[in-house]
């Protein structure tokens, strides 16, 4: 608790460490991270207590959502930015809770198909949904407007940044 007539102790973040001297796309990037840390920090904390997952299992299940055919689980790694441990781990426990299925791979007899079940597909459906709104609330700082320029923006940077990587 802060004294009377001091500010509320400040949250640290990557923003923290910056100054008014340090350069203005230095002090925007740790902005960002700070809003993307936070809000990840939101989304796997309401994760966790209304449905006692986490995030890795919430992504492994939205990637299965978006392909019904499934995915190898190199694919699956490929696309979650994790190792081929992690998602052998994560899809352990997700078999074990009738959440997903492994299939033998028809083309290649080494590699199994990772699918979600009728009741993963149930389960993920209701997680998305709680998950949607919490973005919505989180999102609700900025109105509409404020909003639409933002994407925009940052859909600018975005650009400017695979031009560059492309020039690399």
């Amino acid at each position: 608790m802060s004294k009377p007539g001091k500010p509320p102790p400040q949250r640290s973040d990557h923003e923290t460490r910056v100054t008014d001297h340090d350069h203005a796309s230095l002090r925007l990037w740790l902005r960002m991270l700070a809003c993307t840390n936070l809000i990840e920090a939101h989304i796997r904390s309401q994760l966790r207590t209304r449905f006692q997952t986490t995030l890795p299992r919430f992504d492994l299940m939205s990637q299965l959502e978006r392909n019904p055919d499934g995915l190898k689980m190199g694919e699956l790694s490929r696309r979650m930015m994790v190792t081929g441990g992690n998602v052998t781990g994560i899809t352990d426990q997700l078999v074990a809770e009738g959440l997903v299925v492994r299939e033998d791979n028809p083309q290649d007899r080494r590699a199994y198909i990772v699918k979600l079940t009728k009741e993963g597909r149930r389960v993920f459906r209701q997680w998305a949904d709680e998950h949607e709104d919490w973005i919505v609330r989180l999102f609700e700082g900025l109105g509409e407007k404020d909003r639409g320029q933002l994407y925009a923006l940052l859909a600018q940077l975005k650009q400017h940044v695979v031009d560059l990587d492309g020039q690399g």
